[in-house]
């Protein structure tokens, strides 16, 4: 009888492991999205979040069984740590989505690392957030979007292939590790073209004052003035610039890209992009009529880069077959993937091989100038 008992148990036991085997196998996917929704910058951390759920809620509604949980970053490196944290030890996230900026981006990402948790940032752009200090690579962490340095070299050779400029005036925020970092690019792009750079000025995130930089820039004369920052700083610099009459074309960046750009303060402009609305490809005008038909207006490079992020994610997931972050890393890096912003393949370091957008701003009005190939 106790025989019988004991076979019963052990029966029922191997049962119940079996069961939660399958449970386990079965469990929801857990993806978080870690963008900013305030601060300065937060219509960057909405467009990523929104091109992003596009994505997910298609995918969702053919049957994957994934769950989203939704954090603010705020673009600062200490909450999107907190924020990080809670997703992966509260939420129970394997993977995330962002963060958007670079100074968040970095620090989330060695925490990413550190717990096996796959990250792809849509739009985070600082080398550092793929390579560690000592130069390795962080195997857990990708990205959707082109580097700085990529970007830095596009932005000085349109300075001086096409707008023929020998002399040129930086204005950088020192703060800020993807502003700083495109600033030390672009200095080095230009004087490695033959370029010569005559002002090369600091400021913080909080100054809003730019009286003595812009002297030194209206005493220098250059023929080009590059603000690598986020289109908030780049209106109030802007504004001041026509105050005091100095009158050059503005080469700036992907922070440039939002609807909250003044554009009518920039009578001549160009910045870098990651795609245009004017690519004819049938992928980015059906992404664009989608896009505006949830939200009500048309997409910016953020909404792409997120839409283009989640769709990496979901090919990945489905190619891997499988729950498990590493296996679903594998599948991503070996991915060849046709997106919105471009056809992408991974190089070593998780970061994207893809072409670079030019968009232009002639007397307040923006339009899609040329594409820019690795």
């Amino acid at each position: 009888m106790k025989r019988t008992m004991f076979a019963v148990i052990a029966v029922l036991m191997v049962l119940s492991l079996v069961l939660t085997g399958c449970q386990q196998e079965e469990e929801t996917l857990k993806i978080g999205i870690l963008v900013p929704l305030s601060g300065e910058v937060k219509t960057f951390g909405e467009s990523t979040r929104n091109g992003a759920m596009l994505a997910f809620e298609a995918a969702i509604a053919d049957g994957l069984d994934i769950e989203i949980v939704v954090a603010d970053s705020k673009c600062d490196a200490q909450e999107g740590a907190n924020a990080a944290n809670k997703l992966i030890f509260e939420d129970g996230v394997s993977m995330i989505l962002g963060p958007v900026c670079s100074g968040a981006a970095i620090p989330v990402s060695e925490i990413a690392q550190a717990n096996d948790v796959l990250m792809l940032t849509a739009t985070a752009t600082n080398p550092s957030v793929t390579i560690n200090e000592d130069g390795s690579n962080k195997d857990m962490i990708f990205r959707a979007c082109f580097l700085d340095p990529f970007q830095g070299t596009v932005v000085a050779k349109l300075a001086i292939d096409d707008l023929g400029a020998q002399t040129c005036a930086i204005l950088y925020d020192m703060g800020d590790d993807y502003v700083k970092g495109l600033a030390e690019y672009i200095q080095s792009s230009f004087t490695d073209l033959g370029g010569e750079v005559l002002v090369y000025e600091a400021y913080t995130s909080t100054d809003t004052d730019f009286s003595a930089i812009l002297g030194k820039v209206a005493a220098a004369d250059p023929d080009v003035i590059f603000i690598p920052d986020y289109y908030d700083k780049v209106n109030l610099i802007a504004a001041q610039l026509v105050e005091k009459g100095i009158e050059k074309p503005l080469i700036g960046c992907d922070g440039w890209d939002s609807a909250e750009l003044n554009t009518e303060l920039i009578s001549e402009g160009y910045f870098s992009n990651h795609y245009s609305p004017a690519d004819e490809r049938a992928i980015v005008q059906d992404f664009i009529a989608n896009y505006e038909a949830a939200y009500g207006t048309q997409p910016d490079a953020l909404a792409t880069l997120g839409y283009d992020a989640a769709n990496m994610l979901i090919q990945a997931i489905k190619e891997a077959d499988s729950t498990d972050a590493t296996a679903i890393r594998d599948a991503l890096a070996a991915e060849e993937f046709e997106g919105v912003s471009g056809n992408i393949t991974f190089d070593a370091n998780g970061d994207p091989i893809k072409s670079a957008a030019v968009v232009q701003i002639q007397d307040g009005v923006i339009s899609f100038y040329k594409f820019v190939a690795p």
